[in-house]
């Protein structure tokens, strides 16, 4: 039984990477195809091309697919076994069809593993130079939070800059303000502050009033120059850069979700919603691969096509339905767990309607 063993999950296994690299030949060729033009306009080195930002594009296109990958191999390997009746022979010996699908559940947890380890730890840390890359010679990926810019740095701190200038990397009429309860204690305020390019918490604020409040008493001094160190406050906390949670790992995205909702900043629920996908989607893949061995096991006229066919159309109806999910998740219909794993939970049921009437 082993050996059957083997022949499945080295079927499996083989047919998933040779998808994989022909998907990743046709994505590339349509990439260069749009941004070749752009690569031209701003002189892209090529070796920065193929290196930056073809290579590193390999593993994130990879799992951003990798259950669609994986279900349209089952169904292309086990379909071709169904028609060479190779599947009636091995139930027919006395395997159960239970003991026929482990093989399926070793190779699907075993790729569950790897798109894990993707999605949280690998891809990010490659999107960095990617998304460096993209930033330079294809899209802007950064620009200004606007105008009049409130954050939260402390329970009891808040800083105001009422411009950013995200090339020049400097503000404009910036204040620091701290209370104790409703009352007003410490306020500075300047005309211009500019980050440090060597410390990201280092700044430099020019023509500087510092004003500390006790009681009906005031105690003010002013700088002409002041080299301070702010630790809850960097640049980045001016500027937004497009989906920048491709870049963070699982637990930098975690405390990166714990440190907005400190500050009260807005658009956190589409950073909660993408760290709970991060780990429902690799199990995605092991349902979908249940759904397509039980659905592509039985010899039916029209063959692998029918297969084919039926499982293109349940594989985007995933993709559609975890959209649609998302958009209610990061709008507030839906709380983000809920987002995450309820197409899982919906395809769940699907896989278990499919196994109960696969031949037995």
């Amino acid at each position: 039984m082993r050996r059957l063993d083997r022949y499945i999950l080295f079927k499996f296994i083989g047919t998933f990477f040779l998808a994989v690299g022909l998907l990743m030949l046709i994505i590339i060729v349509f990439d260069l195809s749009e941004n070749i033009d752009s690569f031209l306009k701003h002189d892209a080195p090529w070796q920065r091309v193929v290196v930056d930002h073809y290579l590193t594009s390999i593993p994130y296109f990879t799992n951003q697919f990798i259950h669609l990958f994986a279900f349209i191999s089952v169904i292309l390997f086990t379909s071709k076994m169904a028609n060479h009746s190779e599947v009636v022979a091995v139930l027919s010996s006395g395997v159960s069809f239970w003991r026929f699908l482990l093989p399926y559940i070793e190779g699907a947890m075993l790729l569950t593993l790897m798109s894990l380890y993707l999605g949280n730890f690998l891809v990010p840390n490659l999107n960095t130079v990617r998304r460096q890359f993209k930033d330079e010679y294809i899209e802007h990926l950064t620009k200004s939070a606007g105008r009049n810019v409130h954050i939260q740095t402390d329970k009891d701190e808040f800083v105001y800059v009422e411009l950013y200038n995200v090339q020049r990397d400097h503000g404009y009429k910036f204040s620091v303000e701290r209370y104790n309860g409703n009352e007003l204690t410490y306020k500075m305020a300047s005309d211009v502050i500019y980050h440090d390019s060597v410390d990201e918490h280092k700044w430099r604020i020019d023509f500087v009033t510092e004003r500390d409040i006790i009681g009906d008493r005031e105690h003010i001094v002013n700088h002409r120059r002041l080299d301070t160190i702010i630790p809850a406050l960097s640049a980045s906390d001016f500027y937004n850069m497009k989906e920048d949670f491709e870049e963070m790992n699982f637990f930098e995205l975690r405390d990166h979700i714990l440190t907005m909702r400190q500050r009260g900043t807005e658009g956190i629920r589409r950073y909660e919603v993408e760290m709970h996908q991060r780990m429902a989607r690799p199990f995605a893949l092991l349902i979908l691969t249940l759904i397509g061995a039980a659905l592509s096991c039985r010899k039916i006229k029209g063959g692998m096509g029918m297969h084919l066919g039926l499982g293109i159309t349940i594989a985007f109806s995933y993709v559609l339905f975890d959209k649609v999910a998302m958009a209610f998740g990061v709008n507030g219909v839906l709380p983000p767990v809920v987002t995450a794993w309820i197409p899982n939970v919906i395809f769940l049921v699907i896989a278990l309607y499919f196994l109960a009437k696969a031949p037995k």
